[in-house]
């Protein structure tokens, strides 16, 4: 099993992927997961493989509205968010979550994930460029909770969470 090019027999004990510079981030970018860490390979401290995503764009937010039913013109229509005091569109906050559920089910898969808790801390525009980051904060007992987060290209935490997932 591979986790983004580093062999999964790797003796390589702190970290699980590798910290990208933000070209790397651009050329490393992905519509899914693209790895699934096998649970012997989780332990406290270990940094997970980032998720690197496509900028966010309006026509992105107005398709998640007709998904999600959320039309609010704060995610859709320039005038009404300056309006409203927001300095232009934002996304819709559950698209990060939606992003974080993403980054999870490609670490664990799908099928071992028990819970995701996120909080929303900043706003994410349409240009922003996001990335799912995550640290394994503890691994024991055939369950693993690890520290998630979405930042932003300035590396602002934009959506910060707790995952459990099934291992072993």
């Amino acid at each position: 099993m591979r986790v983004r090019g580093k062999d999964a027999g790797s003796t390589n004990s702190s970290a699980i992927g590798a910290t990208e510079d933000a070209a790397s981030r651009r050329s490393a970018r992905s519509d899914g997961p693209c790895f699934i860490v096998v649970g012997a390979l989780l332990k406290a401290g270990d940094e997970l493989t980032p998720l690197a995503k496509e900028p966010v764009t309006r026509l992105q937010l107005v398709r998640y509205a007709g998904a999600s039913g959320d039309f609010n013109p704060i995610h859709w229509d320039p005038e009404r968010a300056e309006e409203m005091g927001l300095g232009g569109v934002i996304a819709h906050g559950m698209l990060s979550m939606g992003f974080l559920g993403q980054y999870v089910a490609g670490v664990a898969g799908p099928e071992r994930v028990r819970r995701l808790q996120v909080r929303f801390g900043a706003m994410v525009r349409p240009g922003d460029e996001l990335t799912c980051r995550g640290t394994v904060r503890s691994a024991d007992g055939g369950r693993a909770t690890l520290d998630v987060w979405v930042e932003n290209q300035e590396g602002e935490k934009v959506t910060t969470g707790e995952a459990e997932v099934e291992i072993g």
